[in-house]
């Protein structure tokens, strides 16, 4: 493993042999190791195959199928901009063209500063409060292309 991903090394065996005994242990295992280190690059997930004894095809496969996994490494804040029917509907084309703006990226991106990673999602569950989008956990409904910059404002 390579010295950023050998830090982390002994609390991710544990993790990797306290859920091989449960059994079922992929998805949870790759959920504590993205929360170590932050995204789920191809020599960390060989390691986890490994560990777990599973072909590393099933790993990058469930990697790769879940979108709140990612090869990538992502900003300190992330924004998932919903584009889901009623987003859409109303406008939240409007917010992610501000968002790319103001950030300087585009969708699927990070910042080179990694302080913001900009994403897109299908549904958020706030439909009857279109357009919204989430920076972290904190979601932001109801929005104006021309709030964007304020409530980019508080994460800075």
């Amino acid at each position: 493993m390579s010295m950023d991903l050998e830090a982390h090394r002994p609390e991710l065996d544990g993790i990797i042999n306290r859920e091989k005994a449960k059994g079922g242990a992929l998805i949870p295992v790759l959920h504590q190791a993205q929360e170590l280190y932050g995204y789920l690059p191809k020599e960390l997930q060989d390691y986890i195959a490994e560990g777990l004894g599973v072909p590393q095809s099933t790993v990058f496969g469930v990697v790769t199928f879940y979108s709140f996994f990612t090869t990538k490494p992502r900003g300190r804040h992330r924004i998932g901009v919903c584009l889901g029917t009623a987003c859409y509907v109303r406008g939240n084309t409007k917010n992610l063209e501000r968002l790319c703006g103001e950030l300087g990226v585009k969708a699927g991106e990070s910042t080179p500063d990694m302080r913001y990673s900009l994403e897109i999602c299908r549904c958020i569950g706030l439909c009857s409060q279109a357009p919204a989008f989430m920076v972290g956990k904190t979601v932001h409904a109801k929005v104006q292309p021309d709030q964007v910059a304020d409530i980019l404002a508080q994460y800075e």
